[in-house]
């Protein structure tokens, strides 16, 4: 069975409710058909119910729930929340009742208000589309001080990582994390491999050097995080910094970092920055004709997930599973 079916199994076990805001989108119509029709979670869609039901055309929508911010009877009450969120803010209560008709924040609020488990979009938005209102009304985890992105790597007959599979961060959000930042990212991805993958995490702080082979303040910066994450998170491994073919390969790590408890066993991969984990997760995608699922949220309260805009519907299905799992472990 692979990854995304053993998500989609779990995610069928116990069902949780995801809410589609972009309903003006063919692909997520689709994705929605296909989600009801496999049972891998309970559907809310946001919009005008005519409109979306004439765009739909064939496809079997009525499973999902529909719902439509101006003739909800909980507009009020999601207007008055945003306005005690964001007052402090600035936000008046007439710009309050202007941003709950945006489908996003609707289906965020949804969310924050116990209405929905977890919400997906950016098929037809941004990132900061869709992470400005989760950041806004959701808020940070209490576990977690900083927002931050992955992507799960499933790489095809691989020797290394957890049969395969890795967790890469951050993939797609903090371009430059400080030594804390990269600390926290460490700490939520070896969380979220334990929640999505259902192994124990083995987290390797990427560097170009190996226990002081070389000298930089990235190098430094690698050191530091290592430090922290350590002193957080006790129980869980992790170590640093090693290059990537200490973290991944026996026989390298046995010469270059021996006695590591992280060295040539590593599934959890923490890059310096944006640069090299974007660059690192598409390579490994391309070359190694990975699947590569992401980029996925961490550190939120609640699951706020964003597409590429460039996704197909199958792919929409993918992470409306991993949304639903990550709901199970809140």
């Amino acid at each position: 069975m692979t990854f995304i079916e053993q998500v989609k199994q779990r995610a069928k076990a116990h069902k949780k409710t995801i809410v589609l805001p972009e309903s003006d989108d063919m692909r997520v119509l689709r994705a929605a058909a296909m989600v009801l029709e496999e049972g891998i979670a309970d559907i809310i869609l946001v919009g005008n119910e005519e409109e979306i039901k004439k765009k739909a055309g064939d496809l079997d929508l009525s499973k999902a729930r529909i719902v439509d911010p101006l003739n909800s009877d909980k507009f009020e009450d999601y207007v008055n929340t945003f306005y005690e969120l964001r007052k402090a803010k600035g936000i008046t209560p007439e710009k309050a009742r202007e941003i709950m008709k945006d489908y996003v924040y609707w289906g965020v609020m949804m969310v924050k208000k116990g209405d929905a488990d977890g919400l997906v979009s950016g098929a037809a938005h941004s990132t900061a589309d869709t992470i400005r209102p989760a950041l806004q009304v959701i808020k940070t985890a209490p576990w977690s001080k900083l927002v931050s992105a992955f992507f799960v790597m499933v790489v095809p007959d691989c020797e290394y990582g957890h049969n395969g599979i890795f967790i890469y961060a951050d993939s797609g959000l903090n371009q430059n994390p400080n030594a804390e930042e990269l600390s926290e990212i460490a700490i939520a991805s070896a969380k979220s491999f334990r929640d999505l993958v259902g192994a124990e995490p083995v987290v390797a702080m990427l560097s170009f050097s190996t226990y002081g082979s070389g000298k930089d303040p990235i190098v430094d910066k690698v050191i530091e995080a290592t430090k922290l994450a350590k002193q957080k998170a006790p129980d869980i491994l992790i170590d640093g910094e090693l290059q990537a073919d200490a973290a991944l390969v026996p026989s390298v790590a046995a010469s270059k970092a021996p006695g590591s408890p992280v060295a040539g066993k590593a599934n959890v991969l923490i890059f310096p920055d944006l640069n090299c984990g974007n660059i690192a997760y598409k390579l490994t995608q391309r070359l190694a004709k990975a699947e590569a699922y992401g980029p996925i949220l961490q550190g939120i309260a609640k699951p706020v997930n964003d597409l590429s805009r460039g996704c197909s519907a199958e792919d929409i299905v993918g992470v409306v599973a991993i949304t639903a799992v990550q709901a199970q472990n809140v």
